[in-house]
């Protein structure tokens, strides 16, 4: 096994100062070329003990090996509810929730919880959660409740900050795309609201703008 030392000189010589400025502009702070950390990590393979010095030097790059090297079973719902707060960064916060959290035994609880956390960070993780059970799971274990979701976001995602935003902005998408009775309402709320109307879009992509992503993914699934 690389030790930890090891690890963070080999991170540190793959560090591109060009990526980091891109990064730092989108509130991240990762150096590394995904590609070549992935890389890294494939050739270490899944090591929970090692994941979690790596994760505890604080270090960006550090943390996202350290999720690549872990196991999902390793962490108690308060080690998640730990390391979620930790996870300031963007890539970190999405890379444990997809990685770790949606694999965990504890989601829904953790769901629950950061959800209606008052530290807007820790809710947009209980939005993607929520977002992903909306696509996936809307019965299990209990049934979502759709319109009242619907509801807080009608109230609440014009004024949340930025990345909260985001996430209650996919979890409307989400519902409108997955659930055709309530398409309607969504489409209605996303035209009314206006959140990332302007949001400019690659060509070739599709616009974060609720309605627009609403009916083009609809339209591609029907053909």
């Amino acid at each position: 096994m690389t030790s930890v030392d090891a690890l963070l000189e080999e991170l540190a010589s793959l560090a591109d100062p060009k990526i980091l400025a891109v990064n730092e502009k989108h509130g991240d702070a990762h150096s590394v070329n995904l590609t070549k950390l992935r890389a890294v990590a494939k050739r270490e393979k899944a090591n929970p003990a090692l994941a979690t010095e790596l994760w505890n030097t604080a270090d960006p790059n550090a943390r996202l090996l350290a999720l690549l090297l872990a196991r999902p079973k390793q962490f108690s719902r308060d080690d998640l509810d730990r390391m979620l707060r930790e996870a300031r960064l963007p890539k970190v916060q999405d890379w444990l929730v997809n990685y770790i959290v949606k694999k965990s035994a504890h989601k829904e609880e953790l769901r629950l919880v950061w959800i209606d956390d008052p530290d807007p960070v820790v809710a947009s993780a209980g939005w993607a959660l929520t977002s992903e059970r909306v696509a996936k799971a809307p019965e299990k274990p209990t049934p979502l409740d759709m319109p009242g979701l619907l509801d807080t976001l009608e109230a609440q995602m014009k004024a949340a900050p930025e990345r909260l935003q985001w996430a209650m902005n996919e979890c409307l998408a989400t519902i409108g795309i997955e659930h055709p009775e309530l398409r309607a309402r969504a489409l209605a709320i996303g035209e009314r609201l206006e959140v990332l109307k302007d949001y400019p879009t690659p060509p070739n992509c599709t616009s974060p703008f609720a309605p627009v992503w609403i009916t083009e993914i609809v339209r591609r699934r029907e053909g």
